[in-house]
């Protein structure tokens, strides 16, 4: 960091607002007090493959129904309320909020310890060049760095636009996201990959994501994702990139 880099970084920290209201705040947080009422982390019972929140510690429904390919997931918060916003600012414009989930994911995939590499959701350059950035490539990066594993940057690339997935059903969206995806063999294959995204609804987009990993000879797929929704066996789709 050079000198005027860390005048500014002494006069402007990035703590220095609260990043849900804007609120000044001194205390080297990320939220005023208010606000982090409104911030949900998920580190209470959860489903023990797909890692949203539940009532119990137990296997939700939706995995016995139907086990996904990936061996298991996590996520730092619970999408709803302050989380969601936190994660919408994020895809909108407040790319340094990478640093923040990271580090949070961080601890969540220490529980991983047989993964030997980190890549991350694709978007298709249109898509990207429209956000002017791929949100889970971001995290990926900061993850792959703290957790001393190397980012698979071309591993999985996203061969055709979709619609988007808010409206969209759990069947739909599967429909929705068949063929999408090609991951490239020589890259994933004999490997055990950490698939990083932002948000875990439905789970439709990463599970489509392990499937062809696995089909092309990647060892074991984890997910982590910075918020997944609370599981609910009558929850209300709520979307998700």
């Amino acid at each position: 960091m050079n000198v005027f880099a860390k005048i500014l970084d002494e006069l402007f920290p990035e703590n220095f607002t609260c990043e849900l209201c804007g609120k000044e705040i001194f205390d080297g947080g990320k939220f005023c007090k208010k606000c982090a009422e409104r911030v949900t982390f998920n580190n209470g019972k959860t489903c023990p493959v797909c890692g949203r929140k539940t009532l119990t510690y137990a296997l939700c429904l939706e995995c016995k129904a139907s086990a996904p390919q990936y061996a298991r997931a996590v996520s730092a918060l619970v999408y709803a309320d302050g989380a969601a916003a936190l994660v919408n600012k994020f895809k909108n414009g407040g790319a340094y909020l990478k640093n923040y989930f990271a580090r949070l994911l961080c601890e969540k995939c220490r529980q991983f310890a047989d993964a030997d590499c980190v890549c991350f959701v694709p978007m298709t350059r249109k898509a990207e060049r429209k956000r002017g950035y791929n949100q889970s490539y971001l995290i990926a990066k900061e993850l792959a760095k703290t957790l001393k594993l190397p980012l698979l940057k071309n591993a999985v690339e996203k061969v055709k636009e979709t619609p988007s997935q808010k409206t969209l059903s759990k069947r739909e969206r599967e429909e929705n996201l068949r063929s999408c995806f090609r991951a490239d063999r020589q890259i994933v294959e004999g490997r055990t990959i950490i698939v990083v995204d932002d948000v875990l609804t439905t789970g439709a987009t990463v599970e489509a994501i392990s499937v062809e990993l696995l089909k092309r000879g990647a060892k074991r797929v984890y997910v982590a994702t910075v918020a997944s929704v609370e599981y609910s066996e009558k929850k209300v789709d709520v979307g998700a990139i």
